[in-house]
């Protein structure tokens, strides 16, 4: 991807990511994010964030929860889930989601964040569990 060779890359990172390899994941995330060598496909980058995500990778973590945040990419704007998604990146010790989660929680009602920290724990024991 460095040196704009992104069909090489994709080529390289389909099979990674089908094995499960988050990075991978998150990378073709942001191929398709940034429409690198792809039809630009906030969708599908999406998918592949959220996928990294699941599997624990913080940076992956971040892309979701912006995702969630702005509205891009799912269906509707949903704040509950980017908070949740931002304190578990920053759990997993990415330090853009723990600034993001200090912004994102000044457009939150009480109700809103307490409804977020309840996803963080159910969440964080299972990505997280020796944190």
């Amino acid at each position: 991807m460095e040196a704009g060779e992104f069909d090489t890359a994709m080529r390289s990172l389909v099979p990674l990511a089908q094995s499960g390899n988050a990075d991978a994941e998150k990378l073709i995330g942001v191929m398709y994010a940034m429409g690198l060598g792809v039809e630009q496909d906030y969708q599908r980058a999406f998918d592949w964030y959220l996928r990294a995500a699941m599997k624990g990778h913080p940076g992956a973590q971040t892309g979701v929860a912006w995702y969630y945040e702005v509205g891009i990419g799912v269906p509707a704007p949903d704040l509950v889930r980017a908070y949740m998604w931002y304190a578990l990146s920053a759990i997993g010790g990415d330090p853009d989601g723990a600034i993001s989660q200090q912004e994102i929680v000044k457009k939150m009602t009480p109700e809103q964040i307490a409804k977020a920290h309840t996803l963080v724990h159910d969440y964080r024991d299972w990505l997280y569990p020796y944190r």
